[in-house]
């Protein structure tokens, strides 16, 4: 893994997991980790049940856009994350894949997407904490 690991998270539509996921990385883990998001089909727009979920907690995703997955995705990524949706990515040696078996917040309202944007928030964190910890603060 490089001094700055990449995350790519994978749902079919990249419409809300994946992008939740994205959006909880980037805002607990700063510029310590290259943050990617696709699917294998992606839809019209963000999730608005996600977004409003996001929101509540002071993430804004109102601007992402779903993305198309691409095999250069995969490659320049350490880790690829799918998000128990059934997409797959292509496996390249020496790529880490995981799957993280999440409720589609598809269809559903806020009420519903709150506990697996919390769930997602967990896992981003225990992720975190094994790829990119933070440096301990330097003492004078």
């Amino acid at each position: 893994m490089a001094d700055k690991p990449s995350v790519l998270f994978v749902c079919v539509h990249n419409a809300g997991r994946s992008q939740m996921a994205a959006a909880w990385l980037t805002h607990l883990a700063g510029d310590r980790v290259e943050v990617r998001s696709a699917g294998s089909n992606p839809g019209d727009r963000v999730n608005p049940a996600a977004v409003e979920a996001m929101a509540e907690v002071g993430i804004d995703i109102s601007a992402e856009t779903p993305k198309i997955l691409t095999v250069d995705a995969v490659r320049e990524s350490d880790v690829c994350i799918t998000m128990g949706c059934g997409d797959t990515c292509p496996v390249f040696p020496g790529k880490r894949h995981l799957d993280w078996k999440l409720e589609d917040p598809a269809g559903q309202g806020v009420e519903a997407v709150r506990p697996i944007r919390d769930e997602i928030k967990t896992l981003v964190e225990g992720l975190i904490a094994e790829i990119a910890p933070a440096k301990p603060e330097a003492t004078a």
